[in-house]
């Protein structure tokens, strides 16, 4: 498996980004016809009650957020020609890149909180190129060979890679002054998680970043990836969010998630199409009759 990723990255390499994203975006529609038709009836319902859109616009929005895979992969098998050939600055532009480092030059560590929007591959080793000390926070894949191809690639970019069971080693690189990315859209365990409110439902949503935020006292820049419409990306950088730390640790937690969650449903209402849709989100909820 590892020298098949690496044959593609290859000939992906060999080929103009324009022709890699047309074939990524031909694979993404191919695959949608067999994506189960039970998670297209979620992820359409999921998107009329969040958007207030028609059944016809559910579609083409659910559609949209699935077919984005295939860009996203073409670009991860080019990572050796965008990265070491400089193309990264090209195909990714950053606005707000000044938060994060203000903050590096200041000697802080902190938290950039985002999501499965977009590219969400190409924004860590985008943030990496342009000077972010960064660690992405990785979940090990069944397959070992895939497992190394995916490590080698992100580290190419000259990301840190942890797993999400370090959580004492990401309190201490915050404290040795990296920037730790973290999704937070995720749908976790009942038990780990906390109920919050997203698109005037109840969700639940993880505590990791303002965990993590409030125990060093570092900040969280929210940070966003959205589509550009000649096929590159646009990643916008927040101001700083800073958890209180009041005797109330618990509401603390939740008022900081609570409008880092609202950072990012404004984003999903201005950009639906980048949003990964076909992820459960209220799966759990569900399960004990909030939603």
């Amino acid at each position: 498996m590892y020298y098949i990723l690496k044959m593609l990255s290859w000939l992906a390499c060999r080929f103009p980004m324009k022709a890699c994203l047309k074939l990524g975006n031909f694979l993404g529609k191919l695959t949608w016809l067999v994506v189960p038709e039970k998670r297209k009836k979620m992820a359409r319902e999921n998107i009329i009650r969040c958007l207030q859109v028609d059944e016809q616009e559910a579609e083409r929005i659910a559609k949209a957020s699935w077919v984005q895979f295939g860009p996203m992969i073409m670009e991860v098998l080019r990572y050796p020609d965008l990265i070491k050939n400089g193309k990264m600055y090209q195909h990714v532009s950053i606005e707000g890149l000044e938060y994060l480092l203000d903050a590096v030059r200041a000697g802080k560590g902190g938290i950039i909180a985002t999501n499965h929007s977009d590219s969400w591959e190409i924004m860590g080793a985008a943030l990496a190129q342009y000077g972010v000390p960064l660690v992405g926070v990785a979940m090990k894949q069944k397959n070992s060979q895939a497992n190394r191809f995916i490590l080698e690639y992100r580290e190419m970019s000259g990301m840190h890679i942890t797993y999400k069971s370090d959580g004492r080693d990401m309190l201490k690189m915050i404290k040795d002054g990296w920037m730790i990315g973290l999704i937070m859209d995720q749908d976790p365990s009942l038990k780990y998680g906390i109920i919050l409110d997203f698109f005037g439902r109840k969700t639940n949503c993880v505590t990791g970043p303002a965990t993590l935020a409030r125990i060093q006292n570092a900040p969280i820049f929210p940070g966003q990836i959205q589509h550009r419409p000649d096929g590159g990306h646009h990643i916008t950088i927040f101001p700083p969010i800073y958890v209180e730390r009041t005797k109330d640790k618990q509401e603390d937690i939740r008022r900081t998630m609570q409008q880092l969650l609202n950072i990012l449903e404004q984003q999903i209402r201005n950009h639906p199409e980048d949003w990964f849709w076909l992820h459960d989100r209220w799966k759990s909820v569900r399960s004990i009759g909030l939603d």
